[in-house]
């Protein structure tokens, strides 16, 4: 398959009636798959009410069918087309955070989403995001967009258009560059259904956030306890692994030294996994400095592309330090795990 590469300003005026968004959208509605970028990372969307467009995006990403997709929309009265009800508290949120990198699971109406979109579940993961490309494209498709990361299932997510060509050219219709995403790690995921909200996957959105407008919001046990399954979209096998193992390590900076000369001493490349203000403190083959400590979104909005890099290193195992687990620190902390398979050296 031929994919077609479109490069768009995201800072020009009268996107909606740019040529490249209104080809990328064209191909939305004759059920093909286009990779576009969103604030968070790069989405590949197909329409939502089509089977054939549904199944497209599962075979590109080769993605299980029983993991369900988030739905992009571009207002807010899409929505009537296929849920139930708008709880209160989900309205709230809708008002604060949307646009932006927030999803909201509410109960689906049957009979109009593709069931392989929502993987056959009752309910129904939406949210609109905050990315004017990504908008002009919703607007101008007009149709609600099954949207999942632009990249091969299992792999680090994409920020920039080069990571989805390395992973889909030739697997999907066209790939849209509106640069480099903002948040850098998916939205946050929170389940409006039940009677006091329960966040199934950390993101943009903190709990501490979420709280400030509708009181307190639950956990679901799959982010406190590895052991419970989870339930939220993107959540339930592993993601974000880059192609050598990694390893997250408790410890100071000379504790994780310690190891890397070790491992080199048997013949091993290490890289490392670390911030700006440790970048120099490590003698290994590859260091990664991702974003600042002291500045967690900006460790967050560069991890992906941190854990790619390493695919292109040489490395053969990878060190990561720990990050605090708080704000959006549980988002990182929640990534680095997954893409770790959990293996934690103490």
């Amino acid at each position: 398959m031929k994919t077609f590469f479109w490069s768009v300003d995201n800072n020009v005026d009268n996107l909606d009636s740019y040529p490249q968004i209104l080809e990328a959208a064209d191909l939305l509605n004759k059920n093909e798959v286009v990779a576009f970028p969103t604030e968070t990372v790069y989405g590949l969307g197909g329409n939502a009410l089509d089977d054939t467009a549904v199944t497209k995006i599962f075979q590109a990403k080769g993605r299980p069918s029983d993991n369900p997709l988030i739905i992009h929309i571009a207002e807010q009265k899409q929505l009537h087309q296929f849920v139930e009800e708008i709880p209160h508290k989900a309205r709230q949120l809708m008002d604060a955070f949307w646009p932006g990198p927030l999803t909201i699971i509410f109960k689906k109406k049957a009979g109009l989403l593709s069931d392989k979109a929502t993987a056959g579940l009752s309910t129904v993961a939406v949210r609109m995001p905050d990315h004017p490309v990504a908008l002009a494209i919703l607007k101008n498709a007009g149709l609600p967009i099954a949207a999942p990361s632009a990249n091969s299932s299992g792999k680090p997510s994409p920020t920039q258009a080069l990571h989805v060509k390395e992973d889909l050219n030739g697997k999907i219709a066209g790939i849209v560059d509106g640069g480099p995403t903002g948040v850098g790690v998916e939205s946050t995921v929170i389940d409006c259904t039940e009677e006091i909200p329960v966040i199934l996957r950390p993101g943009g959105v903190t709990k501490e956030k979420l709280e400030e407008f509708i009181g307190f919001v639950k956990e679901d046990q799959a982010l406190l306890d590895e052991k419970h399954a989870p339930k939220a979209p993107g959540m339930k096998y592993t993601h974000y692994a880059p192609n050598a193992p990694l390893y997250l390590v408790t410890g100071d900076k000379n504790t994780i030294q310690k190891l890397v000369t070790r491992t080199r001493t048997e013949g091993i490349k290490v890289g490392v996994l670390t911030t700006e203000e440790n970048k120099n403190a490590y003698e290994a083959d590859f260091v990664y400095a991702c974003g600042h400590r002291s500045n967690l979104e900006s460790v967050a909005s560069t991890l992906y592309e941190a854990l790619r890099s390493f695919n292109h290193s040489g490395v053969e195992v990878i060190y990561s330090e720990m990050f605090p687990s708080e704000g959006v620190g549980q988002a990182i902390m929640n990534r680095l795990l997954k893409a770790a398979g959990h293996k934690v050296i103490s």
